[in-house]
């Protein structure tokens, strides 16, 4: 309660920069139940709600309904009494609570605004309201003028469309995936589930897969999305034949590549625990780094005497790393008798120490962790290997370090199959397993 209260405070004198008061009725806000949005991906495509006959799609035919680089998702607004609502975002099977909500009354404009805060991936919506549709921006503040066009529209059942046409193949299964074959390719498991028009799944990589993907198929042409307030993922393809898709990847407005895949029930990736390796005669694995205070801590201290470690290599920024940071809190949770200490290692892409702190100390309060993350450098691969010179590489944020009582290195785990995969059962059998035997 002490830090909504704080969060509050805060975010009215923010609005207070923009001319706006706070409205007492929350019941004046918005509306509850269902809102379907959409990031532009392509600003030069975007059309205003107002400009669109109080629509954000057409209606001339399904695939002139998402204008180029459309990313579609839906989220649910939930009154938790008269006066406090918060949202919940919605890809597939998964539901992301986001409670830091805050609405005003624009001065110069009259218009209501919403702010929602993503304060662990340091990223916001901002968006005026009228007439059930919401006209604004998604920000990601650790970028440099990073904003993407963003609007809702209340009441609206459909990720994607409610037209039907005849999918051309079922795509369910596991599908033999590379990403940018042309330029810089690398590996990837596709595993989607197909019911009627609807489809979910997500891509597996060797540095972590892609999460709750949810969308459609429509005859040869198929679309996925997610958006989780880190990251929007936006996948595009076509149908070749019944074993045989191609598509297009967009992460964001910064990146997009294209990919192919072959129906494969049986393809596997890289061994995780082979990517990452201790260089020859690296000599023993140590560390010094500053936590969210300042204060320096050290693989030697007293405090991780005698145990057996963890170390996460993680950002953030990273959904990936959230997924592995929520498993490792919760097998600490469950296993209070273990002595065993987790030390996070954080990798950020503020390049002030100050900024990168404050969203360390921000990830630690909003996920109440009960181990230390350190502020380790920055989130550039070439840069973070630097900080720990013993290892090959930093291959992947996240990446896990097992240590034995003596701080030599037993394993190391890189990537994060997650719960969106059908890995992610593996992966704690395994985690679990392996920390059972060094009992």
């Amino acid at each position: 309660m002490a830090f909504k209260s704080i969060f509050y405070s805060f975010l009215l004198f923010v609005l207070s920069l923009n001319g706006c008061v706070v409205v007492e009725n929350s019941y004046e806000a918005l509306p509850p139940g269902i809102w379907r949005g959409v990031l532009q991906l392509d600003p030069l495509s975007f059309v205003p709600p107002e400009k669109a006959g109080g629509s954000i799609v057409s209606q001339e035919g399904y695939r002139k309904e998402m204008p180029k680089g459309s990313l579609p998702f839906q989220f649910e607004v939930i009154y938790d009494n008269e006066k406090e609502f918060h949202i919940e975002l919605i890809n597939g099977s998964e539901r992301i609570t986001v409670p830091d909500i805050g609405f005003g009354r624009n001065i110069r404009t009259a218009i209501d605004t919403v702010y929602i805060d993503f304060p662990v991936y340091d990223s916001y919506i901002q968006a005026q309201f009228r007439e059930n549709i919401l006209d604004g921006y998604w920000v990601v503040r650790y970028k440099e003028d990073y904003k993407i066009p963003f609007v809702a529209q209340y009441g609206e059942p459909n990720r994607y469309t409610d037209q039907i046409e005849t999918p051309a193949t079922d795509l369910s299964g596991k599908w033999e995936v590379v990403f940018s074959p042309e330029e810089d390719p690398y590996p990837a498991i596709g595993e989607f589930q197909q019911t009627g028009n609807k489809l979910t799944g997500t891509f597996l990589t060797e540095t972590g897969d892609y999460r709750y993907l949810e969308g459609t198929i429509q005859d040869d042409w198929f679309s996925l999305s997610v958006f989780d307030g880190a990251h929007a993922f936006l996948f595009e393809g076509k149908v070749l034949s019944d074993d045989q898709i191609i598509g297009s990847f967009r992460s964001g407005k910064h990146y997009q590549t294209t990919w192919s895949g072959s129906r494969n029930p049986n393809a596997t990736l890289a061994d995780p625990d082979s990517l990452t390796f201790l260089k020859p005669e690296a000599g023993p694995f140590t560390f010094s780094f500053p936590d969210a205070n300042g204060q320096v801590v050290s693989l030697t201290d007293r405090e991780f005497d005698g145990k057996y470690k963890i170390v996460q290599i993680l950002g953030t920024w990273c959904p990936n790393c959230r997924d592995e940071t929520l498993f490792l809190k919760s097998y600490l949770e469950e296993h209070p008798q273990k002595d065993l200490a987790v030390i996070g290692l954080a990798f950020e892409r503020y390049q002030d120490p100050t900024l990168a702190r404050a969203a360390i100390a921000r990830y630690q309060e909003k996920l109440d962790l009960p181990y230390p993350v350190l502020h380790a450098g920055n989130s550039n691969k070439e840069e973070a290997a630097l900080a720990l010179p013993m290892l090959n590489h930093i291959l992947s944020f996240p990446t896990l370090i097992f240590l034995n009582r003596t701080n030599e290195v037993l394993r190391i785990h890189t990537g994060f199959s997650g719960p969106a995969t059908s890995a992610y059962a593996d992966f704690v059998a395994d985690f679990e397993a392996f920390l059972d035997e060094l009992e």
